[in-house]
């Protein structure tokens, strides 16, 4: 892949070796002087560096973020629209530099890199789309359908837009899961601040510049980047923050009980349990647990997380596991490598931590647990118990527990015991018991059948307890990001349609 982040049409959002921000439609180098280094997962050097925005600077967006938004909310639906579409083309057709970018922030394979800003490309498009649907329809009540009323009330609902919608997407899907949150804030009328990741904020960088480039009024769309310990809770807590979509990890319980009143949309991580049944078509079964347990390194909230899996069929099961595992390549993202390092070095710490949890108190190693700096070898663990962390806490990387179960209600108690609840998935060819696991498992999603995944990006997607709150889908979005505003017409004298 040539290098050309940075350059050609991207070449104004770089100035020397740091990447500008992005406020009242100009790329800007931050007043503080200082910038924020972006280490290379596989490299572990520093690989670009982003401005380190001052609180002061976080005000001034805030402030332009809400003038812009009034005009915004007058623009025609389709004009909002029509310049999604025209972002949309732009991010598909300038793939190339943005994947190159999730390569080396993140160590993401390059055609997992491509295929992410493609997917995002697709999703504001689809967004554009409904967002006219959607917000083009109203609701009109009348008031004699109530006891003690007569027709002399009509209501008429529509949605609005809430304002300024601040968007804080995770490090392992920079782009994906900020288009998820921009398109609808951007369709329903409000404006939009993004303050992506550190890992993946200049993959991010180049995506906004996209939405530049298609003509988007000045100020509507903003995009601080900066240390979370700088900016982080000035941001959460801003008074000119309307709504909060944020994907990441527990700091969202931290977010959620200092935001105040705003409309929050959560995702934050999960277990997501894998139930085997005796029935299940194993083929099936070890594809998934390898597709959905290792993929990306496991660094995904819908990784399979730990697998439940009834005794009777566990060895046969494990073996056709071990087996795929074994053909995995490991290596470098920009070789398509299937495992690739972890983002962080201190995440490869976690994970050890939990490997070496599970060696010390027992389990089986069904390959020998293998690191050099942030690469980790894929390791499946069988024989897990519940004392051991990694049955319950989420690696966040390519190392899977197995837990034996003797009977369907010891899974169900298992997965419902986690302090998570994303999703989950069951594996049997009774229909009728898949439904029954599915209703009685706590969890946002169950897949049956298949791992659990996030897509496509207009199905609901939602965590229960710990793992989040409100609902995401593009529908669900544009909903969250709107509310209802109510004009009630008085009539003098009852009416009666064709009465």
């Amino acid at each position: 892949m040539a290098a050309v982040a940075g350059t050609g049409v991207f070449a104004e959002i770089l100035e020397g070796e740091v990447y500008r921000y992005y406020a009242d439609g100009e790329w800007r180098v931050s007043a503080s002087g200082k910038s924020v280094a972006i280490v290379n997962p596989t490299t572990r050097l520093t690989q670009y560096r982003v401005q380190a925005c001052t609180q002061e600077e976080v005000n001034k967006v805030m402030e332009t973020a809400k003038v812009a938004q009034k005009a915004w909310a007058r623009t025609p639906l389709w004009k909002r629209a029509e310049l999604l579409h025209k972002a949309a083309a732009i991010l598909k057709e300038h793939k190339t530099p943005i994947a190159e970018c999730l390569v080396k922030e993140i160590a993401k394979p390059a055609k997992d890199a491509i295929s992410e800003v493609v997917r995002s490309g697709d999703l504001v498009s689809y967004t554009a789309e409904e967002g006219v649907r959607i917000l083009g329809e109203g609701k009109l009540l009348v008031s004699d359908s109530f006891p003690g009323n007569e027709r002399n009330k009509y209501c008429l609902s529509s949605k609005v837009p809430l304002g300024v919608v601040l968007a804080i997407p995770p490090f392992n899907y920079p782009v994906n899961l900020a288009v998820s949150k921009i398109g609808p804030a951007l369709i329903a009328g409000n404006a939009l601040v993004l303050k992506p990741p550190t890992q993946g904020a200049v993959a991010a960088l180049h995506m906004v510049h996209c939405f530049h480039l298609a003509g988007f009024p000045k100020g509507l769309i903003n995009c601080v980047t900066g240390k979370g310990s700088e900016i982080g809770d000035f941001l959460t807590m801003h008074p000119g923050v309307n709504c909060i979509s944020f994907t990441g990890g527990d700091t969202g319980i931290a977010i959620s009980k200092k935001a105040g009143m705003v409309p929050l949309q959560m995702e934050l991580g999960g277990k997501d349990a894998c139930v085997v049944l005796e029935d299940a078509d194993l083929d099936l079964v070890a594809a998934n647990i390898v597709k959905g347990g290792f993929s990306y390194s496991g660094q995904r909230c819908t990784a399979v997380k730990v697998v439940l899996i009834m005794e009777s069929v566990a060895d046969i099961v494990v073996e056709k596991v071990k087996a795929k595992l074994a053909k995995l390549t490991v290596g470098p993202p920009e070789a398509d490598s299937d495992i690739t390092p972890v983002v962080t070095e201190s995440s490869a710490n976690f994970i050890e931590g939990l490997v070496m949890d599970a060696k010390e108190k027992g389990a089986t190693f069904c390959q020998e647990y293998r690191r050099e700096g942030n690469l980790i070898w894929p390791l499946l663990l069988d024989h897990v118990r519940p004392d051991m962390r990694i049955a319950w806490e989420e690696p966040f990387g390519p190392v899977l527990p197995v837990i034996r179960i003797n009977s369907v209600e010891e899974g169900i108690h298992h997965c419902n015991a986690s302090n998570f609840g994303l999703q989950g998935c069951v594996f049997t060819k009774d229909i009728n018991k898949a439904i029954m696991i599915s209703d009685a498992m706590e969890t946002g999603t169950v897949q049956i059948n298949s791992a659990p995944a996030r897509g496509p990006d207009h199905f609901p997607f939602q965590g229960l307890k710990d793992s989040g709150i409100g609902s995401q889908g593009i529908t669900n979005s544009i909903n969250m990001m709107t509310k209802v505003k109510s004009t009630v017409i008085n009539l003098p004298s009852p009416s009666y349609t064709m009465g």
